[in-house]
């Protein structure tokens, strides 16, 4: 069909260009490709990807793929897209955009997998991967904007596993030059491989959703290279017969201009979020509320002690799984207001080791965790472009001390400098990789543009 909003993104996908890409959407998205890259290397070293590996390794044809932190280690493209999609999310360090979503672990291991698959004179060059990169966060980004819902933190289904697997499908049908048709029905195709319910979230099954979404793209845009058909009006609002809009209460489409000098990239507009811990991101506002008020507590008292402490007020936003009192595992630990509260103030930092089986039983820490009073302030919103932190101490001296944070360090009002996100890239990736090669991996996103092989990084 004509002039549908399916067929709208189907034509943007096949007709953009390099050229398209400003400089400015350029180096956002290589900063991204930098930081998930990071990111899947040390996850690579949890125990959700180590199951998810061996899972994988069960299934050995067409092993030509790599994973991230396993030299020597390759599978199948779409396993090789599904493991690395799990490290990416295993300790939820990965980038976040608004409306809510983690994008690029949703695309680039689909991509990376994709680069190697492909035979030798058909490579796509670094250029083509870039490009092949910004359509997947486009359309990730244009489908969020069709509902009012997925503006706010959500509570039915997980995004990346919803708009994360359009994504997939998108960024790889560019990547292996599918035409206009073959990339509507990778949608469409794609459309009913995604969704997870937010159930799963704090549990080791929510990486799944993004190695899933990942895995399940390229598996989508593969079928539709091989003539699979589906819907043509999967994205388009059919009254009487849900289509993607079945993923949402209220969904109103609209078409996607053609690229070119009457389109701007949503890359283009608002940057995205980079963590600087590995929790949920909502964590981040009441880590540094909590990181202010510790610091008025040392000059008030002359050091951390708990003990002056009769209560703990957090002032955070209606959102009940990122509501967990006294966490038990790590998965849980890392979307809980409370812990990443006290631990904040127990530390003066939240980092890695924060979410150790050690760290989270700790007797101080629960002492901590036993004072703290939650209350939801109308004016503080489940919404990352609008919510904020705020911690309160108590103390028996009657006196109260308060930090808040309206906006953290690192989400997209207030970016990560280079230095920042090139030392959270060394640190991660050193859990795996040699200084030399951190330092060659860090030199191929910076020059992505001019790589001949883009299945070189």
């Amino acid at each position: 069909p004509e002039d549908t909003v399916t067929s709208s993104f189907a034509s943007f996908i096949r007709a953009a260009r390099p050229e398209h890409l400003s400089p400015t959407v350029r180096q956002r998205s290589k900063r991204m490709i930098l930081d998930s890259i990071g990111v899947g290397l040390v996850g690579s070293t949890t125990r959700v990807f180590d199951i998810a590996l061996r899972y994988c390794r069960l299934y050995s044809s067409v092993a030509v793929s790599s994973v991230y932190g396993k030299p020597g280690v390759k599978l199948s493209p779409t396993l090789a897209a599904f493991t690395n999609g799990v490290a990416t999310h295993s300790m939820d360090f990965d980038d976040t955009w608004h409306p809510a979503t983690h994008p690029s672990g949703a695309i680039l291991p689909a991509l990376l997998a994709a680069s190697q698959m492909l035979p030798p004179n058909t490579k796509p060059n670094g250029l083509d991967f870039l490009l092949a990169f910004n359509v997947g966060l486009e359309v990730q980004g244009r489908l969020m904007h069709f509902s009012t819902e997925a503006h706010d933190i959500p509570k039915r289904f997980h995004p990346p596993s919803v708009v994360g697997t359009l994504g997939s499908a998108a960024a790889t049908a560019k990547l292996l030059s599918l035409s206009s048709a073959q990339c509507c029905h990778a949608l469409g195709i794609a459309a009913s491989l995604a969704g997870a319910p937010m159930a799963n979230a704090a549990t080791q099954a929510k990486p799944l959703h993004v190695g899933n979404a990942t895995r399940l793209g390229l598996e989508a845009a593969l079928l539709a290279g091989r003539g699979m058909e589906a819907n043509p009006l999967i994205l388009d609002d059919i009254p009487g017969c849900s289509g993607f809009s079945a993923f949402y209460s209220v969904y109103q489409p609209k078409p996607l201009s053609a690229p070119g000098e009457h389109h701007e990239f949503l890359l283009e507009k608002q940057d995205i979020a980079f963590k600087r811990f590995p929790a949920h991101l909502g964590m981040h506002w009441v880590v540094d509320a909590a990181l202010s008020v510790r610091n008025l507590f040392i000059n008030y008292a002359g050091s951390f002690s708990p003990s002056l402490i009769r209560t703990i007020m957090l002032k955070i936003p209606v959102s009940k799984y990122i509501n967990r009192p006294f966490p038990s595992s790590e998965h849980q630990a890392r979307h809980s207001f409370q812990f990443n509260a006290c631990a904040a103030l127990l530390d003066g930092e939240v980092g890695l080791g924060s979410f150790s089986e050690s760290s989270i039983h700790r007797q101080e820490l629960r002492e901590l965790l036993d004072k703290v009073v939650v209350e939801h302030p109308e004016d503080n919103v489940a919404n990352f472009d609008k919510m904020y932190g705020e911690v309160a101490l108590l103390l028996h001296s009657g006196d109260v001390l308060t930090g808040k944070c309206d906006t953290f360090y690192g989400h997209w009002r207030k970016p990560l400098s280079k230095e920042s996100l090139l030392k959270k890239f060394r640190s991660n990736a050193s859990h795996v990789l040699p200084e030399e090669k951190i330092e060659a991996i860090i030199a191929l996103v910076d020059n992505l543009e001019n790589l001949s092989d883009s299945s070189q990084l």
